[in-house]
Parts: structure tokens; sequence; C-alpha cells
């Protein structure tokens, strides 16, 4: 009986020390003392990106504004003439347009190509399909009913149909579900949803959606009108394993079964403020972990980070004064029988703010502002710090505050994550126009950011997929081997393979961006000198990654590969 106590004590002590080299290679910095680097662009693209996308393969980013105000700092060039007719808000009054209001921007060589868009884009939304094309919708007066469609070619433009939509859908989210196929949620007093239909086709109705109705807040103004606050604008819509979708707007969520049209469960509300537009936090989706186990259960778990009092709007607005923003972040696990928010606090208070997913499964926190809400010069106080999130550490050590830049990035930012692990980062316009003399100015620059895992003293122990020796589509359950390149042996407990979905961004909600580590099912060193085998085994369903493109890389103690585009499908 000693001995198979002794045996038993063993068996479970090398458990925990694997447990905690498993833990300790997630959590490893692998260079504590850089900070990140920013690199600024040398041209711009003459708008401001209010919104970006990154389109797969040719490494594009769409970048566009709003043609409501008929103006922008790059002149629709001769060939892409004759100008469409815009109306202007201020005016409104319809006139010819010969200004561009969307670009590709080519990520690597940072060449311009104007675009020709008619309907207006103005808090806007969309997401790529299966094939990596954009897909947009909604937008502004003639724009709000209006699908729109992009592909990544050197002569390819917008392909628009105003009247597809049943409603209008002006900051509304566009979420990508498990068969392919999108649902489009609220926007202003459009308190609906519908599925985006087929090209060339229109709505013939909505789905009324309560919860929308429940969520939506006012100020109230005895003698007065009561003050539009909403605060349930561009809602936080994510698919779950289950393939249900989970809904936030304002401080509450429920679970809905899009097949059924059905609210199965109402979550608790979130305390200390309210979290959608005006009042604008920034979420994600965190990491999906994926088993050997096929049937294994998996989890998902939202972050919300910060977001302002429900009265914010109504105070910059009409009051002139500009309240702090929240401080906090929470998360849940929403997939829980039990589920309840825990939170902590960031080391600034943040509103508008970008969530980024970066390889490695932590989040960078970027842009936004320490005061106010989101509205033409509702708030002050740049955050010109990042705040990397490492949500696999304990409460109390999970912050980095990163280097700062120096460029304001409040209203109408965005920031997207690069193949090459860098993040772009652009906009920022408070101003109901294009202005150069206001306190924080319309901004046309932009830049990149190298996260603390692209220091110098990194690059040699990078590792490097073979591409041209690596599958680049799958469908779901198939084992896959990625053929990588590293000075260093591999094994287990350093190592993931993860595979990130590239969001729309737009007003601090990136959609559809989502991240799942892959299970490992075998590593093969030295297949040749110096290469090796990593064999994962893709997702098993649409619930757990929609069918579509994916940036996946491998990564070694802490360290990305640069990214691979990957087609699930």
């Amino acid at each position: 009986m000693a001995a198979t106590s002794k045996l038993v004590f063993i068996l479970a002590v090398l458990l925990l020390v694997s447990g905690h080299r498993a833990s300790a290679a997630a959590n490893d910095d692998p260079a504590p003392y850089f900070l990140g680097k920013w690199e600024l662009l040398p041209n711009n693209p003459g708008i401001s990106a209010m919104h970006s996308v990154l389109l797969p393969n040719v490494d594009e980013m769409v970048i566009f504004d709003a043609t409501v105000w008929q103006i922008s700092r790059l002149p629709l060039p001769d060939y892409k003439r004759p100008c469409p007719m815009h109306q202007n808000k201020a005016t409104n009054v319809t006139n010819i347009d010969c200004w561009c209001h969307s670009v590709f921007y080519n990520v690597n060589t940072l060449q311009v190509t104007p675009l020709k868009v008619i309907t207006d884009t103005w808090c806007s939304s969309g997401g790529l399909d299966v094939n990596g094309n954009l897909i947009s919708t909604g937008g502004f007066l003639g724009g709000s009913r209006t699908t729109r469609y992009l592909w990544g070619c050197p002569t390819c433009d917008w392909t628009e149909y105003p009247t597809a939509l049943k409603d209008g859908r002006w900051y509304a989210t566009q979420v990508l579900l498990a068969d392919g196929s999108f649902l489009i949620f609220g926007g202003r007093d459009s308190f609906s949803y519908e599925y985006i239909p087929a090209e060339r086709t229109e709505n013939a109705y909505s789905i009324p959606f309560q919860f929308l109705r429940d969520t939506y807040d006012v100020y109230r103004r005895p003698g007065q009108d009561d003050f539009r606050l909403e605060n349930n604008l561009y809602p936080f819509v994510y698919l779950v394993p289950d393939g249900n979708l989970y809904i936030f707007a304002n401080n509450r969520s429920i679970l809905l079964d899009p097949r059924a049209n059905y609210v199965l469960r109402e979550y608790p509300p979130l305390p200390g403020g309210a979290r959608n537009y005006p009042s604008t936090s920034t979420s994600v989706l965190l990491p999906l972990k994926l088993y050997r186990d096929y049937y294994a259960r998996v989890d998902a778990e939202v972050l919300i980070c910060g977001g302002s009092v429900p009265e914010a709007f109504y105070f910059g607005e009409v009051e002139k004064r500009l309240v702090p923003a929240l401080d906090d972040c929470a998360r849940m696990v929403v997939t829980s029988p039990d589920p309840v928010w825990t939170t902590e606090k960031m080391p600034t208070p943040r509103v508008m703010s970008d969530g980024v997913l970066l390889p490695t499964g932590d989040v960078l926190l970027i842009n936004g502002a320490e005061l106010g809400s989101a509205g033409w010069k509702d708030a002050d106080k740049p955050c010109f710090k990042p705040l990397l999130y490492k949500p696999s550490k304990p409460p109390g050590s999970r912050f980095t505050e990163l280097a700062p830049s120096d460029i304001p990035r409040m209203y109408h930012s965005v920031a997207n994550l690069l193949p090459d692990g860098r993040v772009f980062v652009g906009g920022s316009n408070d101003n109901d126009g294009y202005q150069d003399w206001a306190k924080f100015p319309t901004e046309l620059r932009l830049e990149k950011f190298s996260p603390p895992y692209l220091a110098p003293e990194l690059a040699d122990r990078r590792p490097t997929i073979l591409v041209d020796e690596t599958e680049k589509a799958a469908p779901y359950g198939k084992w896959v081997a990625i053929k990588v390149k590293s000075a260093e042996m591999l094994n287990e407990f350093d190592l993931m393979v993860t595979m990130i979905a590239p969001p729309f961004v737009t007003h601090s909600i990136s959609m559809n961006q989502r991240l799942i580590e892959l299970a490992i099912i075998e590593i093969k060193n030295d297949v040749y000198p110096g290469v090796h085998e990593v064999v994962v085994a893709m997702p098993p369903s649409g619930n757990i990654a929609p069918p579509g493109y994916y940036m996946l890389s491998v990564v070694l103690k802490g360290i990305p590969s640069p990214s691979m585009w990957f087609q699930v499908k």
C-alpha cells in the first residue's frame, strides 16, 4: 500500500509540474523590458480611417469614412469619374461630390488605390464572407438599407444595392454565423434584426427584437423632451460554441437562438455604467481553446473594458462637461451554467478604446480617451499608452502599460492586427466634418505598432511557417501538418498554434474578431535540418470557427511567427 501511495503521489506531482510548465509557457514575457514600438507610416490615404478591414491574401486594408460631408483630402481621380451625387448633412443639399471616401491601402507597399462609393457609409457595419470578400451594410440616409460588396483585386470597386435591407441600419452590428450567412442587429431606431439577403435580392421583413427596446436609455428632463442617450448602439454580438448568439447592449446581455428567434437566457447585468455607443467600451471574445478530444467542451468567455456613465453623452452634448470614463474590465464565461461577472481595475480609465486579439492570446487595448463619451467634441485626455492584457495571468498582474504614441486616437479610430504581428492604427475624428484647426484635428496619419513580442532581441528566435510546404485550406476536423522553421526544438509545453479571424473595425467594435487555439496532435522535430512539423486539428464545426479566412500563427515561448492565410470551410 505504501509503495502504491508513493507512486500515486509521484504521478500527481508530475501532472502538477506539467500543468505549471504549460501555464508558464503561456504567460511568459519573452522581452519584459521592451514595451513596444511605434512607426509613423510615410504616406496617408487622404481620408480619415473611420472603418477598416484587412482583406485576406492580398493584404489590402479597406479604409473608408463617410460621404455626408462631401469632402476628404483625396480627390476622386479622373478614371473613377463621373463624380457621384451626395447629400450634405449640414445643408441637406445634394451636390456633386468629387472627393474620394474609400481606398485600398496596401499594408506592405503602402500604396493607396482610390475607390468610388455611392451610398453613405457613415457609421456602417461589415464582415468578410467565406471567400474573404467584404460585405458592408447600412450607413446614413440613403446608405442605411444598403448592402455593398468589394473584392480584393487591382481593378475591383464597390457594388451597391441601396434597398436590400428591410430596416435602416445606422450603428448596427453584423455577425457571421456557422453556415456562412450574416445577421445584422439594431441600428438607430431599428429595434430588429435581419439576415443579409443574397446579392441582388431584397428583404421583405425583419425580426422584431424587444431586447433592444429594453436596453434603450433616455435622460429625463422635467418640462422638456427626453434626451436620447441610447447606449445600446453597435451591440456586441458573438457566436458561441453551441451555435447561439451572445448579445450585449448597454449593461445587459442575453443568449439568442438565431434559428428559432428565441431568447434562451438572460445574464446578470454588468454593474458600473453603460458599455455601448455612445458610452463606448470595447469588447472581445477571449480565445477559444480546443483539445485533442473532439467532443471536449469549449467554453466562451467575454471581456468588456471601459465605457462611461449612462448620462455621459448628455453631459458632454448639453452641459459641456466631460465625466471620467470607467476604469474596469469585466469577464464572464457565457457558456457557464452559473455565469457571473468578475471585474478588475485598469491602470487608467478608458472610453472608445479598441480591443485587438494578438496571436499569443493576449489582448491589446489601444486608442480611446479618459474623459467623456463618443460624439462630436465629447471626449478629452487621449489614451496615448496602449495596455497589454494577459487573460491567462492571475488578477492583479494582467495589465502592462506600453510605449505611448504621440497622436491622439479617440472618436472614429481603428486598430487591426496585421499578418506580420504588428497592429495597424488609424483614424480619429471628433469633428463634424474634416477640420484641420480643431483642438483634435481630423486625423489622416497612419501608424503601425509593434507589440513586445516583436522586440529586436527576439528576432532570431522567431519561428517561421514554410507557407509553400503547408496546406492553405482544410475542411472542419481535418488534421493539418504545418512546416515550421525554428532554431529551437519544439515541444507541446512551449508551443501554441492560433488562428484569428480578421475583423471589421469601427467605433471601437471589432465585428467577427475571433481567436481559436488549435489542438496540437503531434510534433515532429527535424523532419529536415532546422525544420519541424506540427500537426493540428482544424476546428470541429462552424460554431467554433465560422467559415472563411484566418491568420494562422505558430507561437513558440510567447513569440509568434508571421501569420499565413488559412481558409476553413
